[in-house]
Order: C-alpha cells, then structure tokens, then sequence
C-alpha cells in the first residue's frame, strides 16, 4: 500500500440520515391512508353486523311471539355468536335496547380511530345514520346508509 489507507467500507452518517428522511417521509403519507382504510373496513362492518343483527331479531320475534330480544336472548337462542356481546366489535360497540314489539340497536365507534359515524336500526331494517350530529355526515343526520 503506497501509504494510503484503505476506506472503511460502509454508509456514511449523511447516507443514513438521507435514507431515514426519505422513510419518515413515505410513511407520513402511508399511515393517513391506512388509517382511513381501517376506518372504512370498520364503519362497512358495523353495517353489515348491524344487518345481521336485524334478521337475528326477526327470527327470534318469530319464534317469541313477536317479542323482540336483547343481545344475551339472540346469543343464547344462538341467532348470533358471542363476539356480539364482547364489547367491541370491529372497532364498534354494539348495544340493543328491546322493549317487548320494539327494539333499537345502536352502533357507535369505539374511538375516534376506529370510524367516523354511528348507526342505528329499528324493527324496519334500515340501517341509519346516527342523529347525533357529530356521528353523521353533513346533511345526513337520521337518513338510511346506502
């Protein structure tokens, strides 16, 4: 060696620093996109949970003489399977409140993360928007879900 001293193979500090930067950067842009995405999928199930719970109830007034049930009633008649009564449901809390011939269920986003709007479904089967201002889009306060 002419007394030149081999260079150290590997990156240098501004290399890393380069390829962190363009990380942070791509993943600024990735993550509100994926968390829309997620709350999409949340707020599409919440509906078709919502659907299912609405035939769950139509069978079991059927079968109680036109008596709607709670949520523990379609669980225990098996009309819906237990994940219904564990809380949180694909980012929503599902609660039903039955009187007898009628009966609302609600469902609400667990956190602001997990979806934008509330829904609601009555006897008729039409999923709604929540009326709460704040859990539905502008305008659309109460109307069905499309």
């Amino acid at each position: 060696m002419d007394g030149m001293h081999e260079r150290a193979k590997g990156f240098s500090l501004l290399e890393l620093l380069i390829v962190v930067a363009i990380i942070l950067i791509i993943a600024t842009i990735a993550v509100p996109s994926l968390l829309k995405t997620r709350q999409s999928a949340n707020e599409t199930a919440a509906i078709a949970n919502l659907r299912t719970l609405s035939n769950a109830q139509a069978t079991y007034s059927i079968s109680n003489g036109g008596q709607y049930g709670t949520l523990a009633d379609l669980v225990s008649a098996q009309l819906l399977d237990e994940r219904f009564t564990s809380g949180v449901l694909n980012g929503y809390t599902i609660a039903v409140k039955s009187s007898g011939d009628d009966f609302v269920a609600v469902a609400t986003p667990a956190s602001p993360s997990s979806g934008r709007y509330g829904y609601y479904l009555v006897p008729d089967g039409v999923v709604r928007y929540l009326s709460a201002i704040s859990l539905a889009p502008s305008g659309k306060s109460g109307s069905p879900v499309n």
